[in-house]
């Protein structure tokens, strides 16, 4: 009897054991699952991302792809950082640039920049130049501002030109999150129709989100027909299209020094205090 005893615990630990070992195992398989792959950008140094395709958008708009070291790699951007770009200007001097990419961590293996290039541009010169299978340097994350899930009950944006980049960033990432109930009110500025940058996405993505999302265009030189804000954004655009000033809102600004300067008054005068401003 005590020899069956005997066998009978050393078989229920054994089972325990196992047990154990298999529910260790699941854990740390879910653990593995779960846990978020480490980025690929460094804070301190410049690193070499290859362009894999080039996509013309306009005659002075493109849109760049560049591949990460792996098909899972994913960038690491905080939501709301940018990166530093490096390049050679016409002259072969070299020149950094801050630039928001329109891609997030859920794009793995990649990451995007939609570039308006100028004329006198330095930045833009190298741009222009670039090819497939050329290196761009990047270095980041970059930045003060960094997106949490329900920091705010709204944003309000105003943004003017390539300044929807980091505003597209934003809005991306609150609307493709299921748990995020933040709301997003966009006031994006521009000279002509065709200087509009990522259109159909940001249609989209108010056709898709209506209780999330709304768009509101202002040109300054508008097409015959156009229904959206003529000339600049003043202050009744703002009371309009924007939330109202309170502790639980926030109105975010990208755009050209003018800009940003202006809608910094309107927004001093329409009673948003300091704390519910913020300018990438």
């Amino acid at each position: 009897m005590e020899f069956l005893h005997s066998q009978r615990v050393e078989l229920m630990v054994g089972v325990a054991i196992a047990v154990v070992a298999i529910g260790a195992g699941t854990a740390y398989y879910f653990y593995l699952s779960n846990r978020k792959p480490k980025g690929c950008l460094d804070p301190e140094n410049f690193k070499e991302f290859k362009l894999v395709k080039r996509t013309q958008l306009s005659h002075n708009v493109a849109k760049f792809r560049f591949a990460l070291p792996t098909p899972t790699s994913i960038l690491g951007l905080p939501i709301g950082q940018h990166m530093s770009c490096r390049g050679k200007d016409s002259q072969g001097e070299e020149v950094i640039k801050p630039y928001t990419p329109t891609t997030l961590d859920s794009d793995v293996g990649y990451f995007e920049l939609v570039i308006k290039m100028y004329p006198q541009g330095r930045m833009s010169h190298h741009f222009r130049e670039m090819c497939e299978g050329d290196y761009l340097s990047v270095k980041g994350p970059k930045g003060k501002f960094k997106y949490q899930p329900g920091q705010v009950r709204a944003f309000g944006m105003l943004a003017g030109g390539t300044g929807i980049t980091p505003m597209f960033q934003v809005t991306r990432a609150i609307l493709e999150n299921p748990h995020d109930e933040t709301s997003v009110h966009l006031i994006y500025a521009n000279v002509t129709y065709g200087d509009i940058l990522l259109k159909e996405e940001l249609d989209n993505m108010a056709s898709n989100f209506p209780n999330r999302f709304t768009i509101y265009y202002v040109l300054n030189q508008p097409p015959e027909g156009w229904d959206g804000g003529v000339g600049f954004v003043f202050k009744e655009m703002i009371e309009a299209h924007c939330p109202a000033p309170a502790s639980d809102i926030k109105i975010l600004r990208c755009g050209p020094p003018p800009m940003n300067k202006a809608m910094a008054a309107h927004l001093d005068a329409l009673g948003y205090t300091k704390e519910m401003q913020f300018q990438f």
